[in-house]
C-alpha cells in the first residue's frame, strides 16, 4: 500500500482521478483526502457517470466515515439513478453527522417531491430555509413543488420571494414566465418583468421574459423591441435572436427573420429548429428551393422533426410535383400520425393524384383529429359530392354544421347539396340559417354552384338580409 501522505495537491483534481483509477487497475487501496475525494466524485458526477461516481462514494465512506459530504453525494446519486429510498436513507446518516447542514434538507425535499410526499416535501424545505444564508434557491425549490402540485398561484409568490432575494436568479425568472403563461395571465406577466426591469435595466433575461409575454399577445412590435434590449445587454444571446425571428414571421417580414434567424448561428452551431424556420420563410417567399434547401439541412440534423419532411412536401406541391409531395408528407406522418395539417395534406395530395378513395379516407381523418377545420369539412364533402354520393355529402355537413354551429360557409355548402337533391324547402332554411350567421359570406354559394344566381327564390331570401 502506499504511504498515506502521499497524495496530489488538492487544487488539481485530474491528478487525483488518475491515482484513484491506477489504484482500482493494481487493487490496490490508496488514501485521499476529503478534498481529493470530493473531486474525484464531481469528476465522474461531470461526465454523467453516476456508477463510478457511487463506487468513489463507497471509497470515501470507507476512509472517511464521520464526513457527512459523502452521505449528501451518495444521496444525490442515489436520486439520479432512482433509488429513492437508499438516497433518504444516506440522508438521514448525513443528518445524523451534521444536523445544521441545510443541503441535506434542500435534496431531501426535492426526493420527497419526487415521490409526490408533498406534505414532507414542504417540511424538508421549510427547515433547509433555517440553516440557509441564501434562500433564494431554495424558495425556488418550494415554488417547483406548488408547480408540482399544479398550484400556480403559490407557486407565483414563492417564485418572487426566490427573486426578493436574488434579482439574477434566472431559473427563478424563467419559472415566473411559465407560471404566468399557464395561468393565461400575460398581462400581469407584463407588469411584473417591467417592475422587474425599472430595478435592473440590464438584465437580459428580464427583457428576453417581457418580451415572450409580448409576443403571446400578439403585440409583435413590442416582444421585437423587447428582444433588441436583450440582445443589446448580451449580443451572443441565441434564443433572443431566434425568438425575434419568430416575431418577424407573425409579421410577415420574412426577409428580415431569415437575417435574424441566421445570426443565430454566430453565437451557437446551426439546430434543426432554426433551418426549419428559415426554410418555412423561403416557402413564404415562395422561393420554394431555397425553402428546401434548408429543409433538408434541418432533417439532417433530426430526421425526426415532421415539419421539415412536411415542408418539403409543400415544396414539391407547389411546383406539382404531388407524387413525390406525398412520399415526404407520409414521412411527416410516421412521426405524427395525429397531426390533421398532415392528413390535410395527404388528403389534397391523394385527391391531385385522383386516389379519390384514399383522399375521402385521409379527409375523414383530418376531420376526426380536427373537427373545427370548415375548409377539410367543405374539400371531404366536396369529393362525396363530385363522387355522386350526394346523401353522405348532405350526412358530413350536418355533422360539420354540429361541431361548427357558427360555420355561415356550411349552411351556404348544405343549400347546394339540398337543391341537388331536390330537397328545395330544406334548402331554403339552411339559406337562412346561413345569412342569419353571416350573410356577407352567401357569395360563396355562388362560387360553387354559379347557376343558382338566376334562382328566384334565393334572391328573394338574399335580399330580407342585405341592406
Amino acid at each position: 500500500m502506499e504511504d498515506d501522505f502521499e497524495y496530489g495537491p488538492a487544487e488539481d483534481p485530474k491528478f487525483s482521478v488518475a491515482r484513484y483509477e491506477e489504484m482500482i487497475r493494481n487493487k490496490d487501496q490508496y488514501f485521499f483526502d476529503t478534498q481529493a475525494f470530493e473531486g474525484i466524485i464531481d469528476y465522474y458526477m461531470d461526465k454523467n457517470d453516476p456508477i463510478k461516481a457511487l463506487q468513489v462514494v463507497d471509497y470515501a465512506v470507507s476512509q472517511h466515515p464521520f464526513a457527512a459530504v459523502f452521505y449528501l453525494k451518495q444521496a444525490q446519486l442515489f436520486a439520479v439513478t432512482s433509488q429513492f429510498a437508499r438516497a433518504l436513507e444516506s440522508l438521514d446518516k448525513a443528518e445524523t453527522l451534521e444536523p445544521s447542514e441545510g443541503d441535506i434538507y434542500l435534496i431531501k425535499g426535492g426526493i420527497l417531491g419526487n415521490l409526490e410526499r408533498y406534505d414532507e416535501a414542504f417540511s424538508s424545505l421549510n427547515k433547509a430555509l433555517e440553516f440557509a444564508e441564501n434562500p433564494d434557491e431554495i424558495y425556488l425549490q418550494i415554488a417547483l413543488l406548488h408547480q408540482n402540485k399544479g398550484d400556480y398561484e403559490k407557486a407565483i409568490h414563492f417564485l418572487k420571494r426566490s427573486l426578493e432575494q436574488n434579482m439574477e436568479n434566472q431559473d427563478a425568472l424563467y419559472e415566473l414566465a411559465f407560471c404566468y403563461d399557464v395561468l393565461d395571465r400575460q398581462e400581469e406577466s407584463i407588469g411584473f418583468y417591467k417592475q422587474y426591469i425599472d430595478n435592473d435595466p440590464y438584465s437580459y433575461a428580464g427583457w428576453y421574459n417581457l418580451g415572450n409575454a409580448y409576443h403571446k399577445l400578439n403585440r409583435y412590435e413590442e416582444a421585437i423591441d423587447a428582444y433588441d434590449y436583450a440582445i443589446l445587454i448580451k449580443d451572443n444571446f441565441a434564443s433572443a435572436y431566434f425568438n425575434k425571428g419568430n416575431a418577424l414571421v407573425n409579421l410577415d417580414k420574412y426577409n428580415d427573420a431569415i437575417e435574424v434567424y441566421k445570426q443565430t448561428f454566430e453565437y451557437e452551431p446551426p439546430g434543426a429548429e432554426t433551418y426549419c424556420a428559415i426554410g418555412e420563410c423561403y416557402e413564404k417567399l415562395e422561393q420554394m428551393d431555397e425553402a428546401r434547401s434548408y429543409y433538408k439541412k434541418a432533417v439532417k440534423i433530426d430526421a425526426n422533426l415532421a415539419d421539415a419532411w412536411f415542408g418539403i412536401g409543400v415544396t414539391l406541391d407547389y411546383e406539382e410535383r404531388y407524387f413525390e409531395s406525398l412520399h415526404f408528407y407520409k414521412k411527416a406522418l410516421d412521426i405524427e400520425s395525429d397531426n390533421p395539417d398532415y392528413w390535410f395534406a395527404i388528403a389534397d395530395a391523394r385527391y391531385k393524384l385522383k386516389q379519390l378513395d384514399e383522399a375521402e379516407a385521409a379527409y375523414e381523418k383530418v376531420v376526426e383529429l380536427n373537427p373545427i377545420d370548415l375548409e377539410a369539412w367543405l374539400d371531404y364533402s366536396s369529393i362525396l359530392y363530385e363522387r355522386n354520393k350526394l346523401d353522405r355529402a348532405i350526412e358530413t355537413i350536418a355533422e360539420a354544421i354540429k361541431n361548427n354551429p357558427d360555420g355561415a360557409e356550411l349552411y351556404y355548402r348544405m343549400v347546394a347539396y339540398l337543391i341537388a337533391a331536390g330537397r328545395y324547402n330544406e334548402a331554403l332554411n339552411y339559406l337562412e340559417l346561413g345569412l342569419a350567421s353571416d350573410p356577407k359570406k352567401h357569395a360563396v354559394l355562388f362560387e360553387y354552384l354559379p347557376q343558382l344566381r338566376d334562382n328566384k327564390a334565393i334572391a328573394e331570401v338574399i335580399k330580407k338580409y342585405m341592406p
